[in-house]
């Protein structure tokens, strides 16, 4: 597709052409961050049985319905050891926190309301109902569903999973997503640069995007300024699910990278977004890879990153945007859509004020030190005033 299309349509687009989820089965301290494939069962029930929640005394309900109620102490239950036996009228069990409670009692007394004499015990409160007793199955039972598939495998559920006797889960297979990045002026962190050179920023923000969200990121170096030398760099790469060049999309002499992935076989998709910033986002694809061309310019490569890359790999924002009051006056906005780095914060007044970031210049990277959303401003949007609710996308923690 030729020409300047619209963020929904190139989102539209991605989301079509995105690679058949493939599953893979790992063990769970792998699986974070992954998206479930398949639902994770309860392969047990949590309590197994009847436990205790508290360190004190197992008894029956109707021996302790009375204020100092005498028992005798018949043995004792550790965590991990049941006691193996049955709790009869009179009699009380020692045990802990975590305790199976054994056969007889339903009770437990904590050791505060006792006071005891060798193996006699009294009881200085009376009890109308069983208590601190964590009944069987409490938190889940075997068979029951704890995770749905599609689920993004958080801390929470890598806890339930191993609680539930899940050694591993079915996940999507991780995208392999190799960055090209292009130029004759980049250098790596720690270079000493001559005039005219610059750092290589851009893979290192971009490969902790990738990971966050689920993919392997590939950092497939930098290509040279030649249609060969970029030629070269895609040869050489290794089952990669998607490229993702950045620079040398524009219309300049030196501006080889579509070309050199059309002479590879990748057919395009669309060639530029009516987006701000980042208008020479593209996107192409060929049999076995598909390639999301991002701009050089950091600060449009990372926002283009969170629109664009993020939809590639699965995660729809565009459902999760969140709305506030404008912190200070919004211009008008012009004929492309603009994503506009803010910082999104509790109001005091309840609700989310908005307050975008004073430059939006596509180079600054400083910004996204104290933006954590990109406020979206549909194209010709009218000027907004201060206290208009708006909406945004979230791309970093909400304090």
């Amino acid at each position: 597709m030729s020409g300047l299309i619209s963020v929904s349509d190139a989102l539209a687009l991605i989301q079509a052409n995105r690679p058949l989820a493939e599953a893979e089965t790992v063990p769970i301290e792998h699986a974070y961050g992954r998206r479930l494939i398949e639902s994770v069962m309860a392969l047990r029930t949590h309590p197994p049985a009847a436990m205790s929640a508290m360190d004190g005394y197992a008894v029956r309900l109707d021996d302790v319905r009375e204020e100092n109620a005498e028992l005798k102490v018949i043995g004792e239950a550790p965590a991990g050891s049941p006691f193996d036996g049955t709790v009869g009228s009179g009699e009380a069990v020692r045990l802990f926190t975590g305790s199976v409670i054994p056969d007889g009692a339903d009770t437990v007394i904590i050791q505060e309301n006792v006071t005891r004499d060798g193996d006699a015990i009294t009881s200085l409160k009376a009890y109308k109902a069983p208590a601190h007793v964590r009944a069987a199955g409490l938190d889940f039972s075997k068979g029951d569903v704890l995770i749905e598939a599609g689920t993004r495998l958080g801390a929470e559920h890598l806890s339930i999973a191993a609680a539930s006797n899940n050694p591993k889960v079915a996940v999507e297979k991780r995208l392999r997503v190799g960055l090209i990045a292009n130029g004759d002026e980049l250098r790596p962190p720690g270079s000493d640069l001559k005039p005219g050179e610059i750092i290589n920023s851009n893979p290192f923000g971009l490969k902790a995007l990738i990971e966050e969200w689920g993919g392997e990121a590939v950092d497939l170096g930098i290509a040279e300024d030649r249609l060969d030398a970029i030629e070269a760099n895609i040869r050489a790469a290794d089952d990669i699910d998607v490229f993702v060049p950045i620079g040398g999309a524009s219309v300049g002499d030196h501006d080889h990278m579509r070309t050199a992935f059309r002479n590879r076989g990748f057919t395009p998709i669309f060639e530029k977004i009516a987006v701000r910033p980042g208008k020479p986002t593209w996107f192409s694809k060929s049999e076995h890879a598909l390639v999301l061309g991002l701009p050089g310019n950091p600060a449009s490569a990372m926002v283009c990153a969170h629109l664009f890359l993020s939809q590639l790999m699965g995660r729809d924002w565009t459902r999760a945007l969140v709305r506030g009051r404008l912190a200070t006056d919004v211009s008008a906005n012009g004929p492309r859509e603009h994503f506009m780095r803010a910082r999104l914060e509790v109001a005091s007044e309840g609700g989310f004020e908005i307050d975008p970031s004073i430059s939006q210049d596509s180079s600054l990277l400083r910004p996204f030190l104290t933006c954590n959303v990109l406020l979206r401003r549909e194209p010709h949007a009218p000027a907004l005033q201060k206290g208009a609710i708006t909406e945004a996308l979230v791309i970093g923690p909400i304090l």
